[in-house]
């Protein structure tokens, strides 16, 4: 038996300022955009950005991948406004009540960190780690969905506040 876990660990640049990359993270609207790689969409987001408080979101399948809401929940432990979030990712009913991972190798109560910088001249860049994957495939899985949802959030970073 062994203790080796994957993390994904992701860094994206925007062409959007640092207060609509985060507002990307703490905004029910900015939710909305971006979660849920590809033709995946969000039609619920509830966040109270704060340590202590918790995000709770669903990502809805198209028709093509048998439809359906997957809801999870975000229990934030650091916020820092601008800069750093970091929270306990589960998958959940749409009560928030905390379920087991669908996928095998997907961690329960899976440690996430996002930092937020500032490049300046209208540019910000992410980098996130999702800690304790059991397996490097679904690790792998994992990455690519960020790496999608993240592409929709560059479109939405880059795109005049409403």
């Amino acid at each position: 038996m062994t203790d080796t876990t994957y993390d994904v660990d992701v860094t994206r640049e925007f062409d959007g300022p640092v207060e609509r990359v985060w507002a990307a993270w703490g905004t029910p609207e900015g939710l909305r955009s971006w979660w849920g790689p590809g033709p995946f969409t969000c039609p619920s987001a509830e966040v109270d950005p704060r340590a202590g408080g918790r995000a709770l979101l669903a990502m809805r399948a198209p028709a093509e991948f048998g439809g359906g809401d997957t809801w999870s929940t975000w229990d934030f432990t650091v916020v820092e406004p601008m800069r750093r979030i970091e929270y306990v990712f589960n998958f959940s009913d749409a009560d928030g009540v905390r379920q087991l991972p669908p996928m095998d190798g997907v961690p329960a109560d899976g440690r996430h960190e996002v930092e937020i910088t500032d490049l300046g001249a209208g540019r910000s860049r992410i980098h996130m780690v999702e800690h304790g994957y059991a397996t490097a495939e679904a690790r792998d899985m994992s990455q690519e969905g960020l790496e999608a949802c993240l592409d929709k959030m560059a479109v939405w970073a880059a795109s005049p506040a409403g």
